[in-house]
């Protein structure tokens, strides 16, 4: 009985991994359809190496890192329970990849190929896996602090901070060392580069939305915890977040498109203790969230934030991990067993992590080996300047 318990476990984390492993398959597109077309083929190859590193930075060092845990053991060891920690290993490796494959959205255009690379290495061996071992699995007594002071832990079940508010401000800070691509800003006004292939971007959003579904539950790690109330939570904050961006966004495709992500991005902390009406106004407020943020960072702020990745994760996930307090708590239908001041203080940790290690790691990379495309390598567009190959035949 134990045996087909722990196979049963093997194959329910198994195929979360598979799903969120698509799911990247959905950041290449949403990245291409977004990007000018002589930068497609570099959002396609980034997205794939990037996963790549992370999985060795992952496997090697960070897995470690958060949980203490290694792989240096005879196949035999590992195998045991059907494999089931290796496949924990690989659906936990999928959230890791995410943060350089969301970073990736925020520096397309003028990005050196290597020393993104190299960044990537860094953040998912060592600043992405420092926050995953406080936040879940008690690192140096945060947890149990906040538990003492507050009543709760810090709750974020699927990743609102732990991965989307982690890769929105580590982006952030490469954005911001990047600068904005050339000609983006003519005489402090902005000049507008519209997304290259809409077809391509919905196609990206979708892959992202359904493989949402197994980042958000399967998150509860082994079949005897699996919720469908974790479902319909995911499903009503995507249809707010969509909504609310179709309307704030003046029926913008690109809006549209990235409103179910808004949504989906903030319910992922409080998706299993929320009651679905809660999610459904946690998906809202992302939703215009979005579309606030995404305006003012490129209009007001100047910040060049190719996808918008910073209001999208960064932003959104953070409203995500607040969120969690607000609507997970009993008196507004929730399940209980929150706080907001955990969740608040979960979440400012969570957010100043990313920040100062993404500042750490680009900004070394800027001084050592540069980060940037040189202006002629820019205007050529990526395809070109590092691949050699457009993404369209001339023919």
């Amino acid at each position: 009985m134990e045996a087909l318990v722990s196979a049963n476990d093997v194959l329910f984390v198994l195929l979360g991994a598979i799903m969120v492993l698509a799911m990247h398959a959905g950041f290449a597109f949403l990245e291409v359809g977004t990007v000018r077309q002589k930068n497609q083929v570099n959002a396609l190859v980034k997205i794939m190496v990037d996963f790549c590193v992370s999985t060795i930075a992952y496997f090697f060092i960070g897995y470690s890192i958060a949980y203490g845990i290694n792989f240096f053991s005879g196949a035999d060891v590992l195998a045991a329970k059907s494999g089931y920690d290796l496949v924990k290993f690989f659906f936990l490796l999928t959230f890791a990849a995410a943060i350089p494959a969301i970073v990736s959205g925020g520096i397309a255009e003028r990005a050196k190929f290597n020393p993104q690379m190299a960044a990537t290495f860094l953040i998912v061996g060592f600043v992405y896996p420092f926050f995953e071992g406080i936040a879940w699995n008690g690192h140096f007594g945060f947890q149990e602090w906040l538990k003492n002071s507050f009543g709760a832990n810090f709750h974020d079940f699927a990743g609102s901070i732990v991965v989307h508010a982690m890769g929105g401000w580590i982006a952030l800070a490469a954005v911001i060392l990047l600068g904005a691509r050339n000609g983006r800003y003519k005489e402090g006004k902005l000049h507008a580069y519209p997304p290259s292939n809409i077809p391509f971007l919905a196609l990206g959003a979708w892959i992202l939305t359904v493989g949402w579904f197994g980042f958000n539950v399967m998150s509860a790690q082994s079949i005897q915890n699996i919720s469908g109330l974790v479902a319909v939570n995911s499903l009503m904050a995507l249809v707010g977040g969509t909504l609310a961006a179709l309307v704030l966004g003046k029926n913008d495709p690109g809006f549209v498109h990235n409103g179910p992500l808004a949504g989906l991005v903030a319910v992922c902390a409080g998706s299993d203790i929320m009651h679905p009406l809660g999610a459904l106004a946690t998906g809202a407020v992302a939703g215009a969230l979005f579309v606030w943020a995404f305006t003012m960072t490129q209009n007001r702020l100047k910040i060049d934030d190719v996808l918008g990745v910073w209001p999208l994760h960064g932003l959104c996930g953070a409203w995500g991990g607040i969120a969690a307090g607000i609507f997970g708590s009993a008196s507004l239908g929730g399940m209980g067993g929150v706080s907001v001041m955990s969740q608040l203080l979960g979440t400012f940790a969570g957010v100043m992590i990313a920040l100062v290690g993404g500042a750490i790691v680009y900004g070394m990379l800027k001084k050592l080996v540069g980060i940037r495309l040189d202006k002629e390598a820019e205007f050529d567009g990526a395809d070109l300047s590092i691949h050699k190959i457009p993404s369209v035949s001339a023919d």
